[in-house]
């Protein structure tokens, strides 16, 4: 009579790597990852749903970063690709490239690279050349 549907919302955690927690090789992960330790490899969400990476001040990240979403506060070493939106939280230190469709940056956050919107990134250049006389 009265269904409930499930949804997973894009704001939920579904898994935690704790402080003081080290991880030595690449994390695929579904749904929502807040991390408050180290990751010493690639950060990957995968599915048909969309993932949520939260890297709070004291997590860290030695490695390229792809996801949905990302809140981000601690430290990345290494190239992000996020597919929709990105906030950087003070005090935020990523060194590497970012490629975002949405980004957000606070006082205080800081990157090392380059910013590439990715709409950009799938543009084509043009170019056409006068004729010479």
């Amino acid at each position: 009579m009265f269904t409930r549907k499930s949804r997973k919302t894009a704001n939920r955690i579904d898994t935690l790597i704790g402080a003081g927690t080290r991880i030595e090789g690449d994390v695929v992960f579904s749904g929502g990852l807040r991390i408050d330790g180290e990751i010493r490899g690639n950060v990957r969400g995968s599915g048909a749903e969309p993932s949520m990476l939260v890297l709070s001040e004291q997590g860290r990240i030695e490695g390229s970063v792809q996801v949905s979403h990302a809140v981000i506060s601690g430290t990345v070493l290494g190239p992000i690709t996020v597919e929709s939106s990105l906030e950087l939280h003070a005090p935020a230190r990523i060194t590497g490239n970012v490629s975002y469709d949405k980004l957000e940056i606070h006082h205080g956050a800081v990157v090392l690279g380059h910013l590439e919107h990715a709409a950009s990134a799938t543009r084509t250049v043009e170019l056409k050349l006068a004729k010479s006389n």
